[in-house]
């Protein structure tokens, strides 16, 4: 013999109590004064430092290598030379452009996004390098295999910043003003 079904009984809950509707604007005007100026207060700036730190760095490595001797002997110092040398022009290039606000003046240029790959290329060919430098076991190779791991590591935090940057919608220089408005409206209990 079968259970007799069951009989459930449903509960309409009604229209809400309270009703809210909620309306948000988003506007953004971006500022940039195109005129090309020096401005020493960059390099005081985190990514001003950052680049000068790059240029260093990359310098003292390539001088390692050329000082040792080896650098015609080996791949590896050939290698070593070709990454701290294009990051030397590429980053110390990017330091005098944003130096004279060159950047500011060529906004529509995606700036961050190109910064963000190179810098994120760079930490991967450092540590390629760097690892190989090391490798070698000749002083000077040592040396500047520490100097690319300096390198690596401050490449990394520059393509971490670069990341945030373009993830919060950021100019490479200038400004852009982003404001919400929010309206909300609610409705009494009836």
């Amino acid at each position: 013999m079968l259970p007799p079904p069951l009989k459930v009984k449903m509960v309409d809950p009604g229209f809400p109590g309270q009703h809210t509707t909620t309306t948000t604007v988003q506007t953004s005007s971006t500022t940039v004064e195109t005129s090309i100026r020096f401005d020493p207060f960059y390099i005081r700036q985190l990514p001003g430092m950052l680049k000068c730190a790059e240029v260093v760095v990359n310098l003292i490595g390539f001088i390692c290598i050329e000082a040792s001797g080896f650098h015609a002997e080996s791949s590896r110092g050939t290698f070593f030379n070709t990454v701290a040398m294009t990051g030397f022009w590429f980053t110390g290039i990017l330091l005098a452009l944003y130096l004279f606000h060159i950047v500011e003046k060529l906004y529509k240029i995606p700036w961050v996004k190109i910064e963000f790959v190179f810098c994120a290329l760079w930490t991967g060919l450092y540590l390629i390098a760097s690892s190989l430098a090391i490798a070698y076991h000749v002083e000077a190779y040592i040396a500047a295999g520490f100097f690319g791991f300096c390198g690596m590591v401050l490449y990394g935090i520059d393509a971490f910043i670069k990341f945030q940057a373009i993830k919060n919608g950021q100019l490479a220089q200038g400004e852009r003003v982003i404001s919400k408005q929010t309206t909300t409206i609610s409705r009494p209990a009836y």
